[in-house]
C-alpha cells in the first residue's frame, strides 16, 4: 500500500533519510522506531506528500505520492498546527471543510473518549490535551493510511491508555496505521510489525509475533540490540 524505493532526503550536508526501500502493507499497525533524529519524521512527511525527496520515490497504491494520495492519507505531525483563536469545535469544522472523509460524528465520539469539550480554546489546552486533540481530529477521517508522529509524547499514563484503545479500534484489513516513536514499551502494546531505522538507514522490518517465536526476543529487546550505545548523528 505504501512503498518507498531508495528514498533519500538531505538537508545541506546532512542526510536525514538514506536510500530507504520498504513496503508497508494494509491490515497492520506498524511501529516506526529509532532515537530522536533517526529520520522517522522525515520519512513520514515524504510519504504524506508534505516534503519532496532529494532522490528516490514513494508511492501509495502504486501511484506517486501527491495531491491525490493526500485524500487517502491522514498524517498527524509533532508540531502544533491549530490557530490560537480556535475552539475544539472550530478545529472539527476546519477539518470538515478541508477533508471529504472527515466525520463530525466520529470526531465528537473521540472527543468524549478523550474527555475534551468542544467549547475549550486550543490556546488554553495543556500539552497532553493538545496531543489528544490532534489524535482525535486525525482519526476522525475515514482514511486508508493513518500516520501518527510521536502520538504518546507529553501524555500521562491514563491518557495513553485511552489513545491506545482509539488507535487499536481503527485497525482493519483495508487500513494501514504507522506510528513513530522512541517510547518502545508503549508501541509494543499497539503494533504487530516494527520498522527499525538508524542514522536514516533502514535496519529491518519485522513481524513482531514471528520475531518473538523465531528469535525469542521482544520489540524492546531488539531495540536495545540495534540502538544500544547509539549516538544519534543525523537531523
Amino acid at each position: 500500500m505504501l512503498k518507498s524505493e531508495e528514498l533519500t532526503k538531505k538537508f545541506g550536508g546532512k542526510t536525514a533519510v538514506d536510500h530507504v526501500s520498504m513496503e508497508l502493507e494494509k491490515g497492520h499497525i506498524y511501529a516506526m522506531l529509532g532515537p530522536n533524529g533517526s529520520g522517522k519524521t522525515t520519512w513520514m512527511k515524504m510519504a504524506a506528500g508534505l516534503m519532496k525527496p532529494t532522490s528516490g520515490t514513494v508511492s501509495f497504491e502504486g501511484m506517486p505520492v501527491g495531491l491525490e494520495s493526500r485524500k487517502h492519507v491522514a498524517y498527524m505531525s509533532t508540531e502544533p498546527y491549530f490557530y490560537s483563536w480556535m475552539t475544539i469545535r472550530d478545529v472539527g469544522q476546519y477539518y470538515e471543510d478541508f477533508f471529504d472523509d472527515f466525520s463530525m460524528e466520529k470526531y465528537r465520539q473521540l472527543l468524549r473518549e478523550m474527555e475534551l469539550e468542544e467549547e475549550m480554546k486550543t490556546k488554553t489546552l495543556s500539552s497532553g490535551m493538545a496531543a489528544k486533540l490532534k489524535i482525535a481530529v486525525t482519526l476522525a477521517r475515514d482514511a486508508s493510511v493513518y500516520m501518527l508522529d510521536e502520538p504518546f509524547n507529553g501524555i500521562d499514563l491514563l491518557a495513553r491508555d485511552e489513545i491506545r484503545r482509539c488507535i487499536i479500534s481503527e485497525a482493519a484489513e483495508d487500513k494501514l496505521l504507522l506510528l513513530s516513536s522512541h517510547l518502545v514499551e508503549e508501541m509494543e502494546a499497539v503494533a504487530d510489525r516494527a520498522v527499525f531505522i538508524k542514522y536514516g538507514k533502514l535496519v529491518e522490518v519485522r513481524d513482531l509475533e514471528e520475531m518473538r517465536l523465531t528469535d525469542g526476543v521482544s520489540m524492546a529487546d531488539r531495540y536495545r540490540e540495534i540502538y544500544g550505545h547509539t549516538e544519534v548523528k543525523q537531523a
